[in-house]
């Protein structure tokens, strides 16, 4: 009999999942009317760190509960990337709303997609933290297949491994619009 698949490096996975926060509100989950499974190749840092540590060695069939803290997940929350800045320095600054995202650059050249959370007047209030970032974070996960990764598909993890480590490089796929320089920024709201 032939010994079932398990997560190891290189594997590539299926995993069906719902997300909750520590007051079991549920965040994500793959059993959503448009919700999908998440596909993913081991050890490439595709998954937060906490959730792809614990699936290690798992195999089809299995269901696990893993919690993860924020150091785990998104990281803590850092009040020094919510800033300020002038309307006028957004893309559509008339139609500018809560929960829009746009792509910041520093004056160094570093981008980052910030996310609109308060309009006020002439000011803009962005957030470059994650929306989870601060969070502990329970996943219920269910693993559905397990198979070693083709080369293309590790070839193309490796890639995005090698992005990530390099910055967000906007593609505007990820309903990310514009650019705003951070270069004339007021004072850090708060």
């Amino acid at each position: 009999m032939a010994m079932k698949a398990c997560i190891e490096p290189n594997a590539r996975v299926v995993l069906g999942y719902t997300l909750r926060d520590v007051d079991d509100e549920v965040l994500d989950t793959s059993a959503a009317q448009d919700g999908e499974p998440i596909v993913y190749i081991h050890g490439y840092g595709m998954l937060v760190p906490g959730l792809e540590k614990a699936l290690s060695g798992l195999a089809v069939g299995d269901e696990r509960e893993v919690v993860v803290p924020p150091e785990e997940g998104f990281g803590e929350r850092d009040e020094e990337l919510v800033l300020e800045i002038e309307r006028s320095e957004v893309p559509r600054p008339e139609a500018v709303e809560v929960g829009d995202e746009f792509v910041a650059e520093s004056p160094e050249g570093d981008e980052a997609v910030m996310r609109v959370i308060e309009v006020k007047g002439d000011a803009v209030v962005l957030d470059g933290n994650h929306p989870l970032a601060g969070q502990t974070l329970r996943y219920s996960v269910v693993v559905r297949e397990v198979r070693p990764a083709t080369e293309e598909e590790i070839e193309q993890a490796a890639a995005g491994f090698e992005q990530a480590a390099e910055g967000f490089e906007p593609d505007g796929a990820n309903g990310v619009s514009g650019l705003v320089q951070l270069g004339g920024r007021r004072r850090k709201h708060g």
